[in-house]
C-alpha cells in the first residue's frame, strides 16, 4: 500500500480528497488538520505523496513545502498542492518552492487521481 498524506485545515476537503483517493486500490491516507501535524507525522511513517493547502493555522502550506524540500529525509517525495489560491504569482510560488503539482480549488477528482498515478503509480 502507498500512503499518503493530506494535509488540510477544512475537514470537508479532507472528506473530499478521501473520497476521491479511496475511489483508487492501493492507498492508504493519513489526515493532518495543519502543516504543524504534517510535520509530527513525517518522522514517524514513511510516506509516498503528501497533498497540501496553502491556508492553513500554524504552519502554512509554502512553509510545509519549504521544510520538505530542505529536509533530506523527504526531499524526494513528490508533492502536491491543491489551493483556493488561483494566481498565476501563487502558482509560480509553490512550484518554485518545490511542489511537483498545483491544483486549484474546486479541483478535478479524475485529474488528481492521473496524478497520483503519474507519480506513485
Amino acid at each position: 500500500m502507498k500512503k499518503i498524506l493530506i494535509a488540510e485545515d477544512s475537514s470537508t476537503m479532507r472528506s473530499l480528497l478521501i473520497s476521491t483517493i479511496g475511489s483508487l486500490d492501493g492507498y492508504e491516507i493519513v489526515e493532518a488538520a495543519s502543516g504543524y501535524d504534517a510535520l509530527r507525522y513525517l518522522p514517524r511513517e514513511k510516506v509516498d505523496l503528501i497533498i497540501t493547502d496553502i491556508n492553513m493555522p500554524d504552519i502554512n502550506g509554502l512553509e510545509l513545502i519549504n521544510y520538505i524540500r530542505n529536509n533530506p529525509n523527504y526531499r524526494d517525495i513528490p508533492l502536491f498542492i491543491i489551493s483556493t489560491e488561483r494566481s498565476e504569482k501563487d502558482m509560480e510560488k509553490g512550484l518554485a518552492l518545490g511542489a511537483n503539482e498545483y491544483l486549484t480549488k474546486p479541483f478535478d477528482p479524475v485529474r488528481l487521481q492521473e496524478l497520483i498515478h503519474k507519480y506513485i503509480g
